[in-house]
């Protein structure tokens, strides 16, 4: 593997049990599973961001989730390559490595522990996630004493008033014994950040981390992130599901579609040309601050719903909202109802790294 790689995500697979029903128990029939991630591939490199875009229901959030070891995963492998002081400690606890990797879907909830510290996450909302019984400075002190950072308790509370002073709550000492109630909605999210940059980990996971903020501080957390980011050459997960926000945050981006990546490549050049029908659909969602459109309602290249991930269609899974199935139904009907697309480079000139899931645009077999 590449040198400069630190996640490798094969095939990941998180299935949920649905409950049976008595009828269902008495006649015997199959458990159904909830397929909120059906087998995605990806990479990650260090000091690297990825976004993953896509619909409520569509999986990104639970693979954050399996990445983090919160949730069981039910196939496939998570490779992530830790910093050589974490290394020892798992080498202890009796963990394989191969070429320097360590496979999280193999671990178990005790040997997580030393992985937290390099995984951190950002939640969605940043006054849930923060215990409202602490001070903001007990709360960014928690997670070095749960770690053993800092020798004495000066240490830590100077580390502290560094990680507030790096997300801009200054002076330092005027919020770290307030409470969460006591601070706006973007200062908590400042916070949130703090905590999750405060243990130097080597992947952060940020689950929309602006959509409950008001829009004219959004760019300021963005701008947040990608300078921590950047100052510690760490690599970042950013979950949304607004494009226009995905642009600025993101180096490369991956489409999810009903527990599948569709399509991924250079942000830009997905946004500037995107190839799946459901990405030009995602597109052409985007809000344009255009006064000659003010009276206009804009026609989406999409129909109908994001299907059950219990019941999910057979052959490709978005050909029953897909468009451009509809206008080349002669040439396409027999692989897009019948046989699902794998994530291939297209047929259609892209830059080398561009991989899509449509019948329309790889190679038919």
């Amino acid at each position: 593997m590449s040198k400069d790689l630190l996640l490798d995500v094969e095939n990941l697979k998180v299935y949920f049990p649905v409950r049976r029903s008595i009828s269902e128990f008495l006649a015997m029939k199959p458990r159904r599973f909830v397929r909120a991630v059906d087998g995605i591939s990806f990479k990650i490199r260090i000091g690297e961001s990825l976004c993953l875009v896509g619909e409520s229901g569509s999986g990104k959030t639970t693979t954050g989730k399996a990445i983090l070891g919160l949730v069981p995963i039910s196939g496939g492998s998570v490779k992530y390559r830790p910093k050589e002081e974490t290394v020892k400690v798992l080498r202890e606890e009796g963990v394989e490595f191969v070429d320097g990797f360590v496979d999280i879907a193999k671990l178990r909830f005790k040997q997580m522990k030393p992985l937290r510290k390099e995984i951190q996450i950002v939640f969605q909302d940043p006054y849930g996630s923060l215990n409202p019984r602490y001070t903001i400075g007990r709360i960014l002190e928690e997670p070095l004493i749960i770690h053993g950072i800092g020798e004495t308790s000066e240490e830590r509370i100077e580390m502290v008033a560094r990680a507030l002073e790096n997300v801009k709550l200054i002076p330092p000492e005027d919020f770290m014994e307030r409470y969460p109630h006591q601070l706006s909605g973007g200062q908590r999210q400042r916070v949130a950040i703090a905590r999750a940059f405060i243990t130097n980990p080597g992947l952060v996971i940020a689950d929309e981390p602006v959509s409950m903020l008001d829009v004219s501080i959004r760019a300021e957390i963005l701008e947040l992130l990608n300078t921590l980011r950047e100052k510690n050459n760490t690599s970042m997960i950013f979950i949304t599901h607004d494009l226009a926000i995905a642009r600025y945050a993101c180096e490369r981006i991956a489409i999810m579609y009903l527990g599948k990546i569709v399509e991924i490549g250079d942000v830009d050049m997905v946004i500037q040309n995107p190839i799946h029908p459901y990405t030009k659909a995602l597109i052409e969602a985007i809000f344009e601050p255009d006064p000659s459109m003010r009276h206009k309602i804009k026609e989406i290249p999409i129909k109908g719903e994001i299907p059950s991930a219990v019941n999910i269609p057979a052959g490709c899974r978005f050909h029953p909202r897909c468009v451009e199935l509809d206008q080349d139904r002669k040439t396409l009907e027999s692989y897009c109802l019948m046989k699902e697309p794998s994530l291939e480079k297209p047929i259609i000139d892209a830059e080398p790294e561009r991989a899509v899931a449509c019948w329309k645009y790889i190679e038919r077999r």
